[in-house]
């Protein structure tokens, strides 16, 4: 592993557009902070018991009790303006409750945005949980429980580092700040641009933080820089009219599943890289992860070769990436001998940054259709697209955050990219172009998000919250002009 490094910590004290005012008192913070983290923690544990799910299968009340205790929490931390809004869906049904708060920004100063959201995965099997999905468990170290680090733990930075730098530094506080945390992201964030359109004006703001994302390993920080885009779909193969009896007409024809399965082959090349024409892919990466680590990480099984050429790093973050997340056909208990006349799956696809989604979506498209096995039927469906997301890393903002990260850990913050998306982001960048947006998070490659047994690293989350109050000591101090 090679990262690129920030600023030094030990340059603390020299003035300069890399460097902090000397009038933050960053020991301050650290201890405002210490002070209060056994409270901080508590109020995380209680966010944790609260099962707010927004998926329509899932009951709705417990998502409001989550809205109403993330309000609570902020009007706690002495903010006023606070109020709990949706927006309809297209079908219009409500969304998910979003809760937002203000504090109005002194004249000359900037204002900043404070995302994260309350509502959380549903909690799976609960044979694979070693504790209760909601009910947070401290052990060796972390916390484990549904939402413990995605994402009530970044809920619980924003609101406990606004809360060090209101104490620490009073009056002089004058930067205005936005909470939004978003009650429906799990979902897909059904009504988030709507939302957007609906409040332009209430949640206009010149910096970002978007507190969803992960650092580069327990110990080192990390600003995520870039993430992959994202598109989605169904490929459906057709071979008969109906069903027929595979000992009296199987031979002269193959049955949808196999043929289905040699056209997801087309899909990638003998060394595992995506083979479909036209996707934008780069080897363009500032920090290197080793094979070791990505199959500890991952939990790949011995003996399993690793797909695609280039660097780890580019493969997870700057390359497309290709998978079938679902596939339609009877179940092995219940399959009977008969030629299935249609077969389908569903493909995510992850795109490199740079990549226009609408091109994507063309080329898998045009893919499929000219490798249509055995001249069978295809039918392709467009599902989800989400556009990718490569951040300004010579801003203001990017700047004071590498330097606010390392100084919190100790140690220099690397710059990352997430092979996830966030679509969202496409949103923000559209309706407020001249935002600076920065890409944080609490989690590290065991928080296992959207799995049994997720859990957050406790010492690595009070490090978050005094980065945070960092960013927000220096954006007052320094602005984003």
């Amino acid at each position: 592993m090679t990262p690129t490094p920030a600023a030094s910590p030990s340059d603390a004290n020299t003035p300069g557009p890399g460097h902090p005012a000397p009038a933050i008192d960053a020991d301050g913070l650290r201890l405002s902070v210490a002070g209060s983290f056994d409270t901080t923690l508590d109020r995380l544990k209680e966010l944790v018991a609260i099962p707010g799910i927004a998926w329509p299968s899932f009951d709705p009340a417990p998502l409001e009790a989550s809205a109403q205790a993330v309000a609570e929490l902020l009007r706690a931390a002495g903010l006023e303006d606070v109020q709990v809004l949706r927006s309809n869906k297209e079908d219009g049904t409500p969304g998910g409750p979003a809760v937002v708060a203000r504090r109005q920004a002194a004249e000359g100063k900037p204002t900043i945005l404070l995302y994260a959201h309350h509502d959380v995965q549903p909690p799976g099997d609960p044979a694979l949980w070693e504790t209760e999905p909601f009910a947070a468990v401290e052990r060796e170290g972390r916390l484990y429980g549904r939402g413990a680090a995605d994402d009530k733990a970044g809920i619980m930075a924003h609101v406990a580092a606004y809360a060090a730098a209101i104490e620490v530094l009073g009056t002089e506080f004058g930067l205005g700040v936005t909470f939004f945390f978003e009650g429906e992201e799990e979902a897909g964030s059904p009504t988030f641009r709507s939302f957007l359109e609906t409040h332009r004006e209430l949640l206009r703001a010149d910096v970002i933080v978007v507190a969803d994302s992960s650092n580069w390993k327990v110990g080192i920080p990390a600003l995520t820089t870039s993430l992959r885009g994202l598109v989605d779909g169904t490929i459906e193969v057709q071979v008969l009219e109906h069903a027929v009896h595979s000992g009296m007409f199987g031979g002269p024809v193959l049955d949808a599943p196999t043929l289905l399965s040699r056209l997801i082959a087309t899909l990638h090349d003998a060394d595992g890289n995506v083979a479909i024409k036209g996707l934008v892919s780069n080897d363009n990466v500032g920090v290197e992860l080793t094979e070791a680590e990505y199959r500890a990480d991952s939990s790949v099984l011995d003996g399993v070769r690793l797909a695609g050429t280039g660097s780890i790093a580019a493969r997870l973050w700057t390359k497309p990436a290709l998978s079938i997340i679902g596939f339609d056909a009877p179940a092995v208990d219940v399959a009977s001998n008969t030629l299935l006349p249609r077969a389908r799956a569903k493909f995510s696809l992850r795109l490199a940054p740079g990549q226009d989604p609408a091109a994507a979506m063309e080329a898998v498209q045009r893919h499929v259709q000219a490798n249509a096995p055995f001249g069978a039927k295809v039918v392709f469906t467009p599902g989800e697209s989400g556009k990718s997301f490569l951040a300004d890393t010579s801003s203001k903002a990017a700047t004071f955050a590498m330097w606010a990260l390392g100084e919190a850990w100790g140690v220099p913050a690397v710059e990352m990219g997430i092979g996830g998306s966030i679509p969202f982001i496409a949103d923000l960048l559209d309706v407020y172009p001249d935002v600076q947006i920065l890409v944080t998070g609490v989690e590290d490659p065991d928080s296992r998000a959207h799995s049994a047994n997720e859990s957050l690293h406790i010492g690595d989350f009070k490090n978050a919250v005094v980065a945070e109050a960092l960013l927000l000591a220096r954006l007052n101090a320094e602005g984003v002009a």
